[in-house]
């Protein structure tokens, strides 16, 4: 069980680091023709961009949270313990994406 659900969180690191790395120059993109801001922002109104904005912010709290595991390992012992802070931060990282959902 324990290699399992280290495998998922690996996973979740690994594919939330991927879109981040696919999302960013789209985000620069727009970012640079800003000029255009006023049908940007309509085109943003849309169901489907919420909910991308969603799961990106979803995406990068799995990705921080994924992070600071890896260098919890990295430099701290493992204890059995600290599957439970796993979990929690799986959880921290869903809360924080449903609050931006709720927030939008």
């Amino acid at each position: 069980m324990k290699k399992e659900s280290s495998y998922w969180v690996f996973m979740v690191h690994r594919v939330s680091g991927i879109a981040l790395a696919a999302f960013l120059p789209l985000h620069f993109w727009v970012l640079g023709n800003a000029l255009q801001l006023d049908s940007f922002l309509a085109w943003t109104e849309q169901p489907l961009v919420k909910l991308g904005e969603w799961a990106i912010v979803l995406a990068l709290a799995a990705h921080l949270g994924g992070g600071l595991r890896v260098l919890a390992l990295e430099f701290l012992p493992w204890r059995d313990w600290q599957k439970g802070l796993a979990a929690a931060a799986a959880a921290l990282a869903l809360a924080v994406g449903l609050a931006l959902a709720l927030a939008l």
